[in-house]
């Protein structure tokens, strides 16, 4: 492993930090502390720091030389609105948020990497530190990118790194093309004609209509769907009727899920096939169907360029412990609005052992502080051969 002594000088400060932000998670849009903390560290770095972009976003930018190639690296920083269940000295204070996604990870190897450039300045060109809010499904990526982000701070590329438990903490997956899914949201309404229960021919019941849909719906992916092309769709959510009134058929049955695909070609099928589906259930009870579909996230799929030039990264820290095969995630990730402007490149850096099965967005997850020099360490390899100095 190489891992530049003035990181490992750093690691004690970046477990603080790490520790420090854990105990203090915001949601969001909400990353005002976190934000603070991290524009401060920023600037006393000697890094140019530009704030607002997204909200609570920071950019900070340094110049090195006269290279004209650019780069942005991204880290995320918000939480997520779940209890922390484990005791932990520094458990999150809190009550219903906690970092359950390395969030808190992710931020302190972005700043370990910026104090280390900084300081050595061994490259030649220009690197911009994005720290992104709400990566959580509230949409800061988009935000910041509709906010300017890349008229202000041009990319000539664009990487993004998440913690993966399962994966040792020496060891690091660069794979070029899909990494995760689209994550797109979809909401039905069944509108019947409700009426008693015991009289069920003198009303439309939109609940029989709920059942046959949903039993239908896995027959998009398995029947509709090329069996080469990954998918998925799940109802998340279902509403109909009141607990306390056993007798009464209602007027209406609420439906929402998710869609996921790593292709335009399927994402586009999914939507106009569970719209279809719909239609014909309620045309087949004769009720009505409103349909809506919400295109939230895009696939993340990396540019071959770019995987090339973070493999070779990779391999200055890791050596033989990168691995270049490793499945894709159905997860999403707004990383993707970064990647649609500039060729990316998004890799999983190992959190060690998933304990006790604390995978991400479990109450008992946290990141592991052994691999914040591991991915510190990636990011400055990262930085120094892209932005290589002109001889």
């Amino acid at each position: 492993m190489s891992i530049p002594a003035r990181i490992k000088q750093d690691l004690p400060f970046l477990t603080s930090l790490r520790r420090d932000l854990h105990a203090h998670p915001e949601l969001g849009f909400e990353e005002e502390r976190t934000s603070g903390i991290v524009a401060k560290l920023l600037e006393e770095a000697g890094i140019a720091v530009h704030r607002g972009l997204g909200g609570t976003g920071v950019v900070g930018t340094l110049k090195v030389g006269n290279g004209s190639r650019t780069i942005g690296l991204r880290a995320d920083m918000d939480a997520l609105a779940m209890p922390e269940v484990a005791d932990r000295p520094y458990k999150s204070t809190v009550p219903g948020k906690m970092h359950a996604c390395g969030h808190d990870g992710h931020t302190a190897m972005l700043i370990g990497a910026a104090r280390h450039l900084a300081a050595t300045r061994g490259f030649s060109g220009t690197v911009h530190f994005i720290f992104q809010p709400a990566e959580e499904g509230r949409g800061g990526a988009r935000r910041m990118v509709e906010d300017g982000l890349f008229e202000l701070f041009r990319c000539d590329a664009v990487y993004g790194l998440h913690n993966m438990p399962g994966l040792a903490v020496d060891e690091l997956a660069v794979v070029e093309g899909p990494q995760l899914a689209s994550s797109d949201s979809w909401r039905l309404t069944f509108r019947g004609t409700g009426t008693h229960g015991a009289k069920p021919h003198l009303g439309r019941d939109p609940i029989t209509a709920a059942g046959t849909f949903l039993s239908s719906l896995q027959t998009i992916v398995g029947r509709v769907v090329d069996p080469l092309q990954p998918a998925v769709v799940s109802a998340c959510s279902l509403r109909a009727g009141d607990p306390k009134a056993l007798n009464v058929i209602p007027d209406v049955v609420e439906i929402g899920g998710t869609a996921r695909a790593y292709s335009p070609d399927v994402r586009d099928q999914l939507e106009g096939e569970i719209g279809r589906l719909a239609k014909g259930t309620a045309a087949m009870f004769g009720i009505e169907a409103q349909y809506e579909f919400e295109r939230r996230i895009p696939p993340v799929v990396n540019d071959s360029g770019s995987t090339g030039r973070a493999l070779a990264a990779a391999t200055a820290v890791f050596g033989e412990r990168v691995r270049t095969s490793f499945p894709p995630s159905t997860a999403g990730d707004d990383f993707a609005f970064l990647a649609q402007k500039a060729p990316g490149c998004y890799v999983w850096l190992g959190n060690g052992p998933a304990v006790d099965g604390a995978l991400h967005h479990n109450t008992a997850y946290d990141f592991n502080d052994e691999a914040l020099g591991y991915g510190a360490a990636y990011w400055v390899a990262l930085v120094e051969r892209e932005l290589v100095p002109e001889a």
